[in-house]
């Protein structure tokens, strides 16, 4: 499945913008959700891995009709079964299919770009 378009913009919290100078003021930055297309939840972004703080957990913009909330959520125990090293990067609980399971249709066509151009990068 090829991943979900959504895009929100993340306004700079107060303390920044209170911190920062008048004419370098921090801008919104976007968040592009991370799930596969047609979910029916919130749309979701991981922000930071949590490690050493939280262990298991990373912090996740999620939104829904322009309102953003930060959340703190564990890991997806999912193993992709072609690869068992590889975990699903998602949240604990996601919609949609796993993380292996969705296809960033841009990712691909950039990705196709340079191995036509650099044929030798690509050779397995």
């Amino acid at each position: 499945m090829n991943q979900c378009t959504a895009v929100a913009l993340l306004p700079p919290p107060e303390h920044a913008l209170a911190l920062s100078v008048p004419d370098r003021r921090p801008e919104a930055g976007h968040l592009l959700c991370e799930l596969g297309e047609g979910h029916d939840e919130a749309h979701a972004t991981m922000l930071w891995d949590e490690g050493g703080g939280r262990p298991g957990s990373a912090v996740w913009a999620r939104w829904r009709a322009g309102q953003v909330r930060l959340l703190p959520l564990p890991w997806c125990a999912g193993r992709d079964p072609g690869n068992a090293d590889a975990a699903c990067g998602l949240f604990a609980g996601h919609p949609s299919g796993h993380d292996w399971e969705v296809t960033d249709p841009t990712d691909e066509a950039i990705t196709r770009e340079l191995a036509r151009r650099h044929p030798r990068l690509f050779r397995r």
